[in-house]
């Protein structure tokens, strides 16, 4: 077997295997590309709500704010409760927070959801686990063997050595070009 035959598998082989990986990350990399725009793990939907009591909101007992909020706890499963300040209610639930100002009786439910498919993807792009970090650092040193058996499966002007050398370059030249002008 020659170099470039070898070379062929290596690029070949590894493409194949990685491929979940490389899916899996350029996936949430474009949604963590644009973190400031969207949150790419969660859907958040917010609602006003108005309480209709007549019950002092202050101090209140767990079984107390079950009983308010029986209206509003529809799909939701309470967690806690606290008072950040003398005017706020703050209510946790499993999928989402209500927080209410105890004067006006008034406040803002909360609804998390888990956005499908970039909710799991972003979270192996966070490395969750040891094993998982490990095999992140076998993709990471196998894309680097996949980028320069890359640059030599073909030969001649399509290749390294000639269309493949400038689209080389200019795949180098616009990351420094980037990191210049910061």
């Amino acid at each position: 077997m020659n170099w470039r035959k070898i070379n062929n598998i290596i690029h070949r082989d590894f493409g194949y295997f990685f491929f979940g990986m490389t899916f899996i990350y350029a996936l949430s990399g474009i949604a963590l590309n644009h973190i400031k725009d969207w949150n790419p793990s969660y859907v958040i939907t917010t609602s006003e709500i108005s309480l209709e009591t007549k019950t002092e909101l202050n101090s209140l007992d767990k079984e107390s704010v079950l009983n308010i909020l029986a209206g509003f706890m529809n799909g939701y499963e309470y967690k806690s409760h606290y008072y950040p300040d003398s005017t706020t209610l703050k209510v946790f639930m499993n999928n989402g927070t209500l927080t209410i100002n105890t004067i006006s009786k008034s406040g803002v439910l909360e609804d998390v959801r888990r956005r499908p498919v970039f909710f799991e993807v972003n979270f192996l792009h966070y490395n969750p686990i040891i094993w998982w970090t490990y095999f992140s650092d076998a993709y990471s040193l196998a894309l680097i063997a996949i980028a320069f058996t890359g640059l030599f499966v073909l030969k001649g002007k399509k290749g390294i050595t000639g269309r493949g050398a400038w689209l080389t370059a200019a795949g180098i030249i616009i990351p420094v070009v980037y990191l210049l002008i910061l």
